[in-house]
């Protein structure tokens, strides 16, 4: 699926980074006890979670490694947000609180 907003200009290995940590966020997602229904899918997207970090590692050391010292929050910013970080963001949240139940 192709953004409708054009991406900004990034490196390769930024562009790396991006998308692993957004495919960390969908696993964690679909770990969230919020959210999970079945132990299975969470057994298989925890394991994908340890490989996807350290491929997230790998492309933040490929970035130090290239000389690219700093985080450029703000064209990786708009870029998250063009590729739908939120609506990952909104599945590791917990439903609103709970009632008060006071004393038993």
């Amino acid at each position: 699926m192709q953004p409708d907003r054009p991406l900004p200009a990034l490196t390769r290995a930024e562009q790396d980074f991006l998308d692993h940590y957004l495919r960390i966020l969908e696993l964690l997602g679909r770990i969230n006890p919020a959210s999970a229904e079945y132990t299975y899918a969470g057994v298989t997207a925890a394991q994908a979670l340890a490989a996807e970090a350290a491929k997230l590692r790998d492309a933040l050391t490929l970035m130090y490694d290239r000389a690219e010292k700093e985080i450029h929050r703000e064209p990786l910013v708009r870029a998250l947000r063009i590729l739908g970080a939120e609506d990952r963001l909104r599945r590791l949240a917990l439903p609103g609180p709970e009632p008060d139940r006071g004393p038993a």
